[in-house]
């Protein structure tokens, strides 16, 4: 019903950063591991109205993408 969680898309648009960086040298152990810089919440609000759950409005102006 709600998901709160790293933007996988983003996290996947960096990695040629790191096989470029490998490809010209680096050993993969001296690179840093990188943290999640964007965070997503998603509510999936047909579930939620199935779970008869009301979803605050607070919440939902928060949330990045509504699933109906």
């Amino acid at each position: 019903m709600i998901a709160y969680g790293p933007d996988y898309l983003h996290m996947y648009s960096r990695a040629p950063i790191y096989v470029d960086r490998i490809i010209k040298g680096s050993k993969p152990a001296d690179l840093p591991v990188e943290q999640p810089t964007k965070i997503e919440l998603l509510i999936n609000l047909k579930t939620a109205k199935t779970l008869g759950v009301e979803v605050p409005l607070s919440l939902l102006i928060r949330a990045d993408e509504l699933l109906e």
